[in-house]
């Protein structure tokens, strides 16, 4: 029997936490077993366990690596002329509400992680905040800790939007949240400038 190196180990953990971050912001973190995740990673259940404690444990683990992710591209797009308006304008957009899977993870996951472990709500506060400082940091180079407030109530606003807009049943109405709420975010960082 051919025993696997930790390299091969860790791609497998990698695989199944892209999974089932997928999987989460499409179906929910409570709307997905482990049997489904696992699937989706082309792994059988009994995989699992070599990787996870629980459940919760990798519920933590994709917290943590989705918003990494997010972070990462926030990150990159900001240090583009006019990066923080293309953030902003690019998350407030119906293709990014309608793609729930591969969207923002705070906006498919925000209600169901208030009722997580610990350990999730920790990997969630550490990741926001690392977006949050990033973005604070090119607001107010000088003084990010001074943004840092603001730019959370940015974030909340986007979230909150693109959440209203996915749970209304008038597309119009929803289409024109999200204008509106990409106006009032960018007005709210150009005040913090």
């Amino acid at each position: 029997m051919a025993r696997y190196g930790a390299e091969h180990k860790q791609e497998t953990r990698q695989r199944i936490i892209e999974a089932a971050g997928r999987r989460f912001k499409q179906d929910g973190i409570d709307g997905s077993g482990v049997a489904t995740l696992m699937s989706d990673a082309g792994l059988t259940n009994g995989a699992f366990y070599a990787h996870f404690a629980s459940k919760d444990d990798l519920v933590a683990a994709v917290v943590a690596a989705q918003l990494a992710e997010q972070d990462a591209k926030f990150e990159a797009r900001a240090a583009e002329p006019d990066g923080l308006q293309r953030i902003v304008c690019e998350y407030l957009t119906p293709e990014h509400r309608d793609d729930r899977q591969n969207g923002c993870p705070s906006a498919a996951l925000l209600d169901e992680i208030d009722r997580c472990s610990a350990a999730t709500k920790q990997a969630y506060t550490g990741g926001l905040l690392s977006l949050v400082d990033n973005i604070a940091a090119r607001v107010a180079p000088q003084d990010p800790d001074s943004a840092r407030l603001s730019v959370l109530g940015v974030v909340g606003l986007m979230i909150g939007t693109l959440q209203l807009s996915r749970a209304v049943a008038d597309q119009e109405l929803a289409t024109e949240m999200l204008e509106h709420g990409a106006r009032t975010a960018l007005a709210m960082l150009q005040r913090e400038s």
